[in-house]
């Protein structure tokens, strides 16, 4: 999750167990929007097979499925599931199993599901360095519906909502909704930065596919954001949901942390 950072450095924020694993988080996030109802990805899932599944070591009480009912929803009330790239943490629970597992479902039966095609090729054709990231299993059952539509990269985000900024050194167009909240701007950073202890420059996860592309991205991103007071919405920090930055003389720094709920 670091990359080349050594661990003495990065356990001191993200201290691992004795199996060298540490806890994060797949953290979604529910736009409702007059009669949209838009889920930014889907989390990991639950049709891993025990052996896959044996390598995450998943754990944990919450679930995507009792999240969305405990605000009041159904999962046939999704109307569109955003997903910010198809990897198999951010995409898994689009589909599930029938009870024999024999079937696949769309997991949201009356939503759109968008990607982009960029992504989505890059998906479908993977490299040999991502392709056990993409998995048929997420991937096939919405590519064989009628319910998948895409962004255009260089056009106007389908939402009115939000914005998208795309990003490239993780995967290609890994896509980054950008919206208006309670006066603020609010930024669902997917895997661009996973977690607060993500904010330095050099701490580059071994994902990434361009990964020296990702620090300048990263810097560019951090600067904007430092500059106009963003909320960073951190997909995978298990402890810290959102953040702020501040210029200091060392560079762009951590401000505050807290809840999206706090706001």
């Amino acid at each position: 999750m670091f990359g080349v950072v050594p661990k003495t450095i990065w356990q001191k924020t993200n201290p691992a167990d004795e199996n060298n694993l540490c806890t994060w988080a797949m953290r979604c996030l529910l736009i409702e929007d007059g009669d949209k109802l838009i889920l930014i990805d889907t989390g990991i899932g639950n049709k891993m097979e025990p052996k896959l599944a044996g390598f995450y070591h998943l754990h944990g009480e919450d679930s995507l499925a009792n999240s969305i009912q405990k605000l009041g929803f159904t999962l046939a009330d999704i109307t569109d599931v955003f997903h910010t790239h198809l990897h198999l943490d951010h995409c898994g629970g689009s589909v599930n199993y029938n009870q024999d597992r024999t079937k696949s479902e769309l997991a949201f039966p009356k939503a759109t599901y968008w990607t982009n095609p960029d992504h989505y090729h890059w998906a479908t054709e993977p490299n040999a360095r991502e392709k056990a990231s993409f998995l048929k299993e997420n991937i096939e059952p919405l590519s064989s519906s009628s319910q998948l539509k895409f962004t255009q990269v260089a056009g106007a985000s389908p939402f009115s909502s939000f914005d998208i900024r795309y990003v490239n050194g993780h995967t290609d167009k890994m896509m980054l909704p950008v919206m208006p909240y309670k006066r603020h701007t609010l930024v669902f950073m997917a895997d661009l930065i996973p977690s607060v202890g993500h904010l330095p420059i050099p701490y580059v996860m071994g994902y990434d596919t361009r990964p020296l592309l990702t620090l300048e991205e990263k810097t560019s991103f951090l600067q904007e954001a430092a500059d106009h007071n963003y909320i960073l919405f951190f997909q995978h920090d298990s402890q810290h949901e959102c953040c702020t930055l501040k210029h200091t003389d060392r560079g762009v720094r951590l401000a505050e942390v807290f809840r999206l709920s706090d706001i």
